[in-house]
């Protein structure tokens, strides 16, 4: 049973450092991730990072390899939330 646990635990680890997101810039409302993980996870990793911030969320704006750009949104300018091509955002938590 210890050996199952241990196994567990230390392949948790293990993918946990396959892939790694970092923001690289964050100046006004503008984010620079870069990440090597599924595109799902760095659109809701900016999600919550720009809601962190006290915006509604991130707006997908272009990605060059690994580096993602994003917007955070307010919801008061009126713009709408663009996901990554092929993932979605998710909804606030209330």
């Amino acid at each position: 049973m210890k050996k199952i646990q241990l196994l567990t635990a230390i392949s948790g680890l293990l993918l946990a450092g396959c892939s790694s997101t970092q923001i690289n810039m964050s100046m006004g409302n503008m984010r620079l991730i870069h990440s090597s993980a599924d595109p799902q996870d760095v659109m809701d990793f900016a999600t919550n990072t720009c809601r962190n911030d006290f915006y509604q969320g991130a707006s997908f704006l272009s990605k060059a390899g690994k580096e993602y750009r994003f917007k955070c949104v307010k919801a008061e300018e009126n713009e709408i939330l663009i996901p990554i091509p092929g993932t979605t955002i998710a909804p606030a938590a209330k």
